[in-house]
């Protein structure tokens, strides 16, 4: 069995506008999406927080993890993820705690320490916290993990507060990341790993081998567990899956100089002018993108699985065609079962 065959499948969806659709267009398309991976054996359904970007429909991912729970019936589904300084560690902790509570063992609380935004709509967001003057997002994660174990000092004034539902834990934690902090710190807490290699300047390599290397049991996990989240287009030829992923060129280039506006179609993309600069970027941009049929694809993720060692691997699909979309999962998932030759 090759390794592609074992690594378990799961999915990241961040509920991306279409330039013809409409915000509740991109939030039903990412609800049927879900339904759709649960049916073909995907293990995780991941929605992310982004704030500000005409791009992304929610920034709630605990509404939108709530939603998908609802209308699934095996997959886990959680936050990838809630971005802690945005946040009362209480609120998440009580937020969660209700979803693990209807949904036990179902449930996945992933955890960023960016803003997910932009530098303005951050301070919108934290206007009404009592703001540090510098990161915060470990004193915050410790009090998130202290509203769970109740192992609060003695003479700590949060000791007797209780979280509700207050016979249920928090679901796992992962701790999310683009570089090497993120990887450094789930090694020593104990806790699950996620890398965003899809959108990640720091080398893939390290985030995944340190994580792994570093990673010290806890009551939480006993090994180590690393997510490689991937940016894939499939289709059933390379051409159309080129064809496809013109729209994440278009959208990556866009985002390159400051512009989120919604994903742009095939047509659109292919319509575009581009300059020589703006080729040569979409080329280097390609090494965060696996692009073809599924023999070229398959070959794209076993090199991946066989130098980061990950234990899992989370596939996003920025395309705006839900069809099209829907089947790229399909013929990913079919790659286990009768993996292709190349």
């Amino acid at each position: 069995m090759t390794r592609l065959a074992r690594t378990p499948f799961s999915v990241l969806d961040l509920s991306f506008v279409a330039a013809d659709g409409t915000g509740p267009a991109a939030l039903r398309s990412t609800i049927e999406l879900a339904r759709h991976v649960d049916a073909l054996g995907y293990t995780r359904f991941w929605v992310a927080e982004h704030h500000n970007l005409p791009s992304v429909a929610s920034g709630a991912p605990d509404v939108m993890s709530g939603q998908i729970l609802a209308v699934t019936e095996r997959i886990r589904v959680g936050s990838g993820g809630v971005m802690l300084p945005n946040h009362a560690p209480l609120m998440v902790a009580e937020r969660f705690k209700v979803l693990e509570g209807l949904y036990p063992d179902r449930v996945d609380l992933g955890l960023g320490r960016a803003p997910g935004t932009d530098q303005l709509t951050a301070h919108a967001l934290r206007r009404r916290q009592d703001i540090a003057p510098s990161d915060d997002f470990l004193d915050r994660l410790r009090e998130l993990m202290l509203w769970d174990s109740g192992d609060w000092p003695a003479d700590h004034p949060f000791r007797n507060i209780k979280v509700m539902p207050v016979d249920v834990r928090l679901p796992p934690i992962w701790l999310l990341g683009s570089s090497g902090y993120s990887a450094r710190l789930s090694a020593q807490i104990g806790v699950g790993f996620a890398f965003a290699h899809h959108f990640a300047d720091h080398d893939v390599l390290d985030a995944m081998l340190t994580y792994r290397s570093a990673f010290q049991p806890s009551e939480r996990l006993a090994q180590p567990h690393a997510i490689l989240a991937l940016a894939v287009v499939c289709a059933p030829t390379d051409e159309e899956a080129e064809w496809l992923a013109g729209s994440v060129d278009l959208a990556h280039l866009r985002r390159a100089r400051g512009h989120h506006d919604p994903i742009p179609s095939p047509e659109e993309a292919a319509a575009y002018p581009y300059t020589e600069a703006d080729r040569a970027f979409i080329r280097r941009n390609r090494d965060r993108v696996l692009v073809g049929g599924p023999a070229k694809v398959a070959e794209g993720l076993e090199r991946f699985l066989e130098t980061t060692l990950a234990d899992e691997l989370m596939i996003t699909t920025a395309i705006p065609d839900l069809a099209a979309k829907k089947r790229s999962y399909e013929l990913l998932k079919a790659l286990q079962a009768a993996p292709v030759e190349a």
